[in-house]
């Protein structure tokens, strides 16, 4: 446990094990023709497979098994030539079907792992598995924001089928500052492979959190606690202080910890229980019978591999060391994928173009006024009205003091 945490007793050593939910960027949904598109209105993008219309088949997205790939080659999983979804059964107002098409025994990615880097300390967290689901759709509560005291709830199915990854982490996590870091590095890597948008606030990237204490220094792990649906790092780390405190205080006090799933009110900054946590016998896994097994042929997973961009950790590399960009420059075009693909377009121009402008002073520029300008507009930069072009015709004429500072931000 770091010094920064208040909680109620240090007698107990933390265990944290993340399964992050990752939307795929795809065009349409997992088993259906449906858009797969946020911010539309309620129960509009939709079709007979979403609703489970009797007669409706679902239809394999080739492509979210593509991304499903990447992001497995990218985090040192065995990508597998074979495998097979599973129906996993459970009744909920946002699943029509009754069951949710996943992956149980035999899915995409198996093993793998993610290094994370806090201060000065680096650590490898290991990855269980990658499998692929379909989302479920959402409810929306009326009289209150969460859960928690609404008067009712109503659905939207527009989320329903919508092609999820989850990455199931081992329990290698001892702090909240371990489990942040690991998902701000996930969602790094899987936005610069154009895997996920990342967007937390919409619901493209959350994670659940598997939280269990044990006597300090003991290799028995205690029993876990689920809490459901973070979509923040903010809320993450909240969560996990606000569970702990929980757990410490009933094992103090000579108490058990029942195995359940569990919901977070950041407003009260409390977790409350939702419902007995369930294994995997109580979900009646068994094939999905309207889909044949999944297999990919050598050929295909090695034309996926080969075609793995850049990573973030490698890029980042290469612009402190060979372009001279500062740290905080390089942290910025890291967590905005359009900002840095901009980046790179400049630099391929100022390249063909033999222009003199420093790769230093273009991150300046972007990360800085053009970032500034941007967020104002609340727009992003492909919104915008500025290409690479005129950007470095900008900041050419600046370099050779044709112009001033202040006509180069007008």
């Amino acid at each position: 446990m770091s010094e920064k945490t208040n909680v109620a007793s240090v007698d107990f050593d933390l265990v944290i094990g993340l399964e992050v939910h990752a939307q795929l960027m795809t065009q349409t949904k997992l088993f259906s023709p449906a858009a797969n598109a946020f911010g539309h209105k309620a129960n509009e993008n939709i079709a007979p497979v979403c609703l489970a219309l009797p007669g409706s088949l679902p239809v394999l997205n080739q492509e979210a098994i593509a991304l499903a790939a990447r992001a497995g080659f990218a985090l040192g999983c065995d990508v597998k030539d074979y495998s097979v979804f599973s129906r996993k059964n459970y009744f909920y107002p946002d699943l029509p079907k009754g069951y949710q098409i996943s992956q149980f025994d035999k899915p995409l990615c198996e093993g793998g792992f993610l290094d994370i880097q806090l201060k000065e300390t680096q650590k490898r967290i290991q990855i269980t598995r990658i499998h692929v689901e379909e989302d479920a759709g959402k409810l929306i509560h009326q009289g209150a924001d969460a859960i928690e005291g609404a008067s009712h709830s109503c659905v939207d199915l527009n989320r329903a089928g919508v092609p999820l990854i989850e990455i199931v982490s081992e329990p290698d996590m001892s702090s909240f500052e371990e489990a942040r870091a690991y998902v701000e590095t996930l969602r790094e890597i899987l936005i610069h492979l154009d895997v996920c948008d990342g967007n937390m606030q919409e619901g493209s990237l959350r994670c659940d959190a598997n939280i269990s204490l044990k006597p300090k220094g003991s290799q028995s792990l205690g029993t876990r606690t689920e809490i459901k649906n973070l979509n923040s790092y903010r809320s993450l780390e909240r969560a996990l202080k606000a569970e702990y405190k929980r757990q410490a205080g009933i094992l103090a006090s000579g108490g058990s910890i029942t195995q359940e799933t569990r919901n977070y009110d950041d407003q009260t900054q409390q977790t409350t229980s939702l419902r007995s946590k369930e294994d995997a016998h109580d979900y009646r896994y068994f094939p999905e019978p309207d889909l044949p097994p999944l297999i990919l042929s050598k050929e295909t997973l090695a034309a996926w591999k080969q075609s793995l961009p850049e990573l973030p950790k490698q890029k980042r590399e290469r612009y402190r060391s060979e372009l001279m960009i500062s740290e905080n420059d390089c942290e910025i075009l890291m967590q905005d994928r359009l900002l840095d693909r901009f980046f790179e377009t400049c630099l391929s121009h100022k390249n063909s173009t033999k222009q003199t402008v420093p790769a230093k002073k273009i991150s300046n520029w972007l990360v800085g006024e053009c970032s500034k300008q941007l967020n104002e507009k609340e727009i992003t930069i492909n919104q915008s009205a500025l290409s690479a072009d005129n950007l470095l015709l900008i900041l050419d004429a600046l370099e050779a003091k044709k112009i001033t500072q202040n006509i180069a931000k007008t």
